[in-house]
């Protein structure tokens, strides 16, 4: 009868311990796709929900100084996290760098980019579209490239503009530029590049794109948010960033 007592009592405490819990998480618009997949495995490993959020860095770093109630913010940089956990926006020693992003050139017609990058110098384009650099990291780190390439000048009047790095795939995607500089996890899976042609620019053409992840100051106590950043260093989640390319 008292070991009957005590095992309930012991399974009452280990309740809330394994309660399920729902996570509210921005998300850099460059990481979609390997998100949902991640999100996927973190739902049947640990039980826990997480809705999830895309677009640009710079647009949720306005929104969470707003009041925005996300708990988790995966962001395209290193910058805005370590500014927010300056802010005291973000829970202190959470932040960490879940993956470092690479650039490409890619268009979606076959042959058009050529795997120099070449294309750039020969102008044979109307448009070459970009995210937009003052809050996409992407679309900072093109500008770099272009820079390095001495042709920022030469190329400024084809250079279209998209919200995010998702409307700059978009922009190419639909034809309406006939390349641009995209995240290369947008056009690769399980380590291929799919449809169209693509030059990835060169390491050393751009700061490193390391994009941070962090739990904000309403995620404090949440166990999903918590849970959410351990599988993000787990095995199973690092194989899958890796299958879309980045470092």
């Amino acid at each position: 009868m008292i070991r009957r007592t005590l095992l309930a009592l012991a399974l009452l405490l280990l309740s809330p311990l394994v309660r399920a819990d729902e996570v509210q998480v921005a998300v850099a618009s460059n990481f979609a796709a390997p998100m949902k997949a991640i999100v996927a495995e973190f739902g049947k490993a640990t039980g826990h929900k997480a809705q999830l959020s895309f677009g640009a860095t710079g647009k949720f770093y306005a929104q969470i100084r707003n009041g925005a109630p996300f708990h988790v913010f995966l962001s395209a940089d290193d910058e805005t996290p370590a500014k927010l956990e300056q802010e005291g926006l973000a829970e202190p020693g959470s932040r960490f760098t879940y993956a470092v992003g690479t650039l490409a050139l890619w268009s979606a017609r076959p042959d058009f980019v050529d795997a120099k990058g070449e294309v750039l110098s020969r102008g044979t384009f109307a448009h070459l579209a970009i995210a937009n650099p003052k809050l996409a990291p992407y679309g900072a780190a093109a500008m770099e490239t272009l820079d390095k390439l001495g042709l920022t000048s030469t190329l400024q009047a084809k250079l279209v503009q998209g919200e995010n790095i998702a409307q700059t795939h978009q922009f190419v995607g639909s034809g309406n530029a006939e390349l641009g500089f995209v995240a290369l996890s947008q056009i690769m899976k399980d380590g291929r590049i799919g449809a169209g042609s693509a030059w990835i620019v060169p390491a050393e053409m751009h700061r490193p794109i390391r994009q941070d992840a962090v739990i904000l100051a309403s995620g404090r106590d949440n166990a999903a948010a918590n849970a959410l950043l351990r599988f993000l260093r787990s095995r199973p989640a690092q194989a899958i960033i890796r299958s879309y390319g980045y470092r």
